[in-house]
């Protein structure tokens, strides 16, 4: 089984410190794990730090896998590359590999997550003509294509419609499922979070506030805290939990 455990984790740029203390119990792989907080809140650098950008104290303890399984997705999806779709997936597949020379199993790599992300047709484009959301779904393909143990993906959602955002989420819980891979994804939604993610890690002005159960860690105290709303969540007629907002507070409240 793969996990990922932070032990007091610390990010730094330079000599500037971002994360102190980041800790978390070892979070078991087959499920989605999200990771919220506020705009600024840090997401990104943890991630950064989690797949060894970044520097500083503490232990990122990874099982059941290597660093060379993992893969990060950041935020910024921007391609400016002369590449066809079909060759900058292909590129991703061959990164940290020897040789250029693609076996039948490599092509058939690439054509499977084409496929399974609905994205064939794209093959022969070029990247510069894509659309942010066109764009968005291409760096999914090239983080999956390897098929790695240990996936953080920085707000996959973002540039997508709202089909295409639960079609992506029930990929990604697919895949976790199917590879018993870690999956942490940093979304805003917290709707898509309580739907999709049985896991979540909130983080604040540097910190690791909370981790858990998604039900658990969404409660209107915590949505207060890093968000400065009033919230709640109910049933829907179908048993799925849901956030309503109600307001939000008044300036330093």
């Amino acid at each position: 089984m793969v996990t990922l455990e932070l032990d007091r984790v610390e990010a730094r740029y330079g000599r500037k410190v971002i994360y102190t203390d980041a800790t978390t119990p070892a979070i078991s792989g087959g499920n989605l794990t999200a990771l919220i907080g506020p705009n600024a809140a840090g997401k990104s650098t943890l991630f950064r730090r989690i797949a060894g950008q970044l520097a500083g104290s503490g232990q990122v303890r990874i099982t059941g896998a290597d660093r060379d399984d993992l893969r990060y997705m950041p935020q910024d999806t921007a391609m400016s590359a002369a590449l066809s779709v079909y060759e900058a997936v292909i590129l991703a597949l061959k990164q940290g590999r020897s040789g250029w020379r693609l076996s039948a199993g490599e092509l058939a790599a690439v054509d499977a997550i084409l496929a399974r992300l609905k994205i064939t047709a794209l093959a022969e484009r070029q990247l510069a003509e894509l659309s942010g959301g066109q764009r968005q779904l291409i760096s999914i393909a090239q983080t999956l294509v390897s098929r790695p143990r240990l996936v953080l993906m920085d707000e996959p959602t973002s540039a997508l419609d709202l089909y295409r955002q639960y079609e992506v989420l029930e990929l990604l819980r697919s895949y976790a499922a199917e590879t018993g891979a870690v999956v942490v994804l940093a979304l805003h939604d917290l709707n898509q979070v309580m739907r999709s993610c049985t896991t979540t890690i909130a983080v604040a002005e540097g910190r690791v506030v909370a981790v858990g159960p998604t039900l658990e860690v969404l409660s209107p105290a915590l949505i207060r805290r890093l968000y400065a709303i009033e919230s709640r969540v109910e049933t829907c007629s179908r048993g799925c939990p849901m956030m309503i907002v109600d307001g939000a507070l008044e300036q330093g409240a």
